[in-house]
């Protein structure tokens, strides 16, 4: 299994229930993980500020998510992914679907 972490400066999200959400944060790191030929991605936020938004993603049963993010060096991306909130650690794992878009 390789990994491969990738720090990220900026990660937006969006559903059709809310508009597209900043997420201020503390840190959040993208991992590509590459196992079998299979290719999967998933990024941990830290430090989430949005009280607001971790919230509304508890109680949610519609955890899917577009979002966008911006990497370190500039490299934009996208994907769609599910969101898992922590609201005791005021963390955000999200699990990617499919395709990680290079933009």
């Amino acid at each position: 299994m390789e990994v491969e972490v990738i720090n990220l400066s900026s990660v937006v999200i969006g559903n059709g229930q809310w508009e597209r959400r900043d997420i201020p944060f503390e840190g959040a790191k993208l991992m590509l993980v590459t196992q079998y030929g299979d290719r999967l991605w998933y990024i941990d936020v830290d430090g989430v500020e949005d009280s607001e938004l971790m919230e509304w993603l508890t109680s949610s049963e519609d955890i899917r998510i577009a979002f966008d993010a911006v990497t370190e060096s500039g490299q934009r991306l996208a994907g769609t992914a599910y969101a898992h909130p922590n609201m005791a650690h005021r963390a955000l794992a999200i699990r990617g679907e499919g395709e990680l878009r290079h933009l």
